[in-house]
């Protein structure tokens, strides 16, 4: 492996199947908040009821025999990946979804696609389908085919990315009222159920949504590296790419389809926890200081802002547990209103 130093903080690292563009600050950033997550899931695993050593916590994790096997590795650890892959695909996804609209408003719980997995799960459940096997499939469904919808009604010889953003807002206000609509027609116990479910909630999670999860994302591996290079094109201005060679219109949609299924997916795990996908791409960007997105910062910081945020839900109001989705919205109604009022002082420009 040779490496090549480049201006602007960038350099290129040669290796058999090609090159990698890296920008050293970025790869900084990623790295410091590995080692946050990894102290954010050690305080999460050692939290709770009954408080464990965080040594006593490693040794678990290393599979070594331990007294607070039971606590550690059944109760909290399950959950803990949960919160960590749901952190991922939602930060991947909004980080995919703002890159292609230029807008740091459009986020899968802005634009639609939380919605219409949300208004399809409450509407199988009022008629009857409460399996916790069938409802992940089914919010994937539904935030497809939301996305599908948004796209389809913003395309108009291209994508524009304001009335891509605008379309979504519109389906997502009609998508709730749906949802709305069906929470009234089912019982009380199923209108308790969905509400909790809307809410976004990691109780009672565990592998087997952990699974699904983790394998979609291994799967999405490949998609996501070829995202990180084709976000460069799909970030300059249409003239510019145009000229360059890229497709604008295919690539566009190859990183909304991939954005749309991993937040999706997310949804279908742990409901839609609102704001993540909004927060952490923009945070992510902020730190790194790139001219897009960076995608493993925007992953990993998505995962710090769901552990963090349902262990302070498990100890904020103990014994009271509040839904993770509670948390995330506390922080990032807030954002939301700063980005509007920056977005109309800057002229609309993130």
């Amino acid at each position: 492996m040779s490496a090549q130093v480049r201006p602007a903080g960038y350099r290129v690292v040669r290796v058999r199947a090609g090159s990698l563009l890296l920008h050293r600050r970025a790869v900084a950033v990623a790295a410091g908040l590995g080692v946050l997550l990894a102290g954010v899931c050690v305080a999460y695993l050692s939290v709770g009821e009954s408080f464990v050593a965080p040594g006593e916590v490693l040794r678990v994790l290393l599979g070594q025999p331990s007294a607070d096997e039971l606590v550690v590795g059944t109760l909290r650890l399950p959950r803990m990946v949960v919160g960590v892959l749901v952190g991922i695909a939602f930060g991947i996804a909004g980080a995919l979804i703002q890159t292609v609209a230029r807008n740091p408003l459009a986020s899968p719980d802005i634009i639609g696609i939380s919605q219409g997995a949300s208004a399809l799960t409450v509407g199988a459940m009022t008629f009857g389908v409460s399996s916790y096997a069938v409802l992940p499939y089914l919010s994937v469904t539904g935030g497809i085919a939301a996305a599908a919808l948004v796209y389809v009604f913003a395309w108009r010889g291209g994508l524009h990315a304001t009335r891509f953003v605008l379309i979504g807002i519109g389906f997502a206000i009609a998508l709730r009222s749906l949802t709305t609509l069906f929470m009234t027609k089912g019982d009380y116990m199923v209108a308790q159920q969905a509400q909790i479910w809307m809410t976004g909630s990691l109780n009672g999670r565990g592998w087997e949504e952990a699974a699904p999860l983790a394998w979609t994302l291994l799967l999405l591996a490949p998609a996501v590296v070829w995202a990180a290079r084709a976000q460069r094109g799909v970030s300059l201005d249409d003239d510019t790419a145009t000229a360059l060679g890229v497709r604008l219109g295919r690539v566009r949609l190859g990183l909304v389809a991939l954005g749309v299924v991993l937040a999706s997916v997310a949804t279908g795990a742990a409901g839609p926890v609102d704001f993540v996908a909004l927060l952490a791409p923009q945070i992510a960007r902020r730190m790194t200081r790139t001219a897009q997105i960076p995608l493993l910062c925007s992953a990993l910081l998505g995962a710090v802002i769901v552990v963090l945020a349902d262990l302070l839900a498990r100890k904020l109001f103990a014994p009271t547990e509040l839904p993770v989705g509670v948390l995330t919205a506390a922080v990032g109604a807030p954002y939301l209103i700063w980005l509007i009022m920056r977005s109309r002082t800057t002229g609309g420009k993130s």
